[in-house]
């Protein structure tokens, strides 16, 4: 454990010591600032227009602004899940110091569970930015805080699949923007596999739409944790970092 945490403050000190965190954290923010403030002047302009109208019906924040933006955070975070695991052994094999790492002492999975919890830290962090946000709802309105617990929740396992599935392909190519690409390119992948369930019925439509991450984001959104949404993102974080895993002993085999 304690190589596990060394190799995790390691990979955090590099993405804060150059402007990659700060650059990640900044553009995070602005976007979903502005996806907040969207969302809340619609909010507040149709909350206008119903009174207007006399109607008296109540208004539910988290149903209108918090699911909305939760789903938000979820697509913006396909543009950066990229960003934060294109380095993390693409830069290794670059610089040559891949060799060192896969003969020294320290076990293959404790090198990927500690550049893999970095960049999860990291990908925490920029969620916290968002929490700043949603602390104006409970500062002026009275939001219910669980569904909004619930999402952030699964974010985190979503996220967490997605940052597996970058670090397995960043052992792949010395050059991270080949790295990057095509992470993003799996994850987006990953994301529209739900689309088929639109249109077709059949089974392979349905094992195809239950293996994407939206699928099973839906009942974090609202607010309800299912145990087989769970399982599922358990089981995809656990086979990115196996297949991470098998590709590092290959090139321990080769060096």
């Amino acid at each position: 454990m304690r190589n596990i945490w060394t190799i995790c403050r390691k990979e955090l000190g590099s993405y804060f010591a150059s402007p990659v965190a700060y650059l990640l954290l900044t553009m995070f923010g602005l976007i979903f600032g502005f996806f907040f403030w969207n969302a809340l002047s619609f909010f507040v302009i149709e909350g206008m227009e119903m009174q207007l109208r006399g109607e008296t019906s109540p208004m539910n924040v988290n149903e209108q602004i918090i699911r909305p933006l939760l789903s938000n955070v979820s697509v913006v975070g396909l543009f950066f899940i990229p960003m934060i695991t294109m380095r993390l052994f693409a830069e290794e094999k670059r610089s040559g110091t891949i060799e060192l790492l896969a003969t020294s002492p320290v076990r293959d999975i404790e090198v990927i569970l500690g550049k893999w919890f970095a960049a999860l830290i990291l990908y925490a962090c920029l969620l916290l930015c968002t929490a700043l946000n949603f602390g104006f709802l409970f500062l002026y309105g009275n939001p219910d805080w669980k569904p909004l617990a619930v999402g952030y929740l699964g974010l985190l396992l979503q996220g967490g699949l997605l940052l597996a599935v970058g670090t397995f392909i960043s052992t792949l190519t010395k050059n991270q923007i080949i790295a990057g690409a095509a992470t993003f390119g799996v994850c987006l992948l990953l994301w529209v596999l739900e689309w088929v369930s639109g249109y077709d019925s059949a089974s392979w439509a349905t094992v195809l739409a239950y293996l994407s991450v939206i699928t099973h984001f839906d009942s974090f959104a609202r607010g309800v944790i299912d145990s087989k949404d769970v399982v599922f993102y358990l089981t995809g974080i656990f086979l990115g970092l196996f297949a991470t895993a098998r590709s590092m002993e290959s090139l321990r085999w080769r060096s």
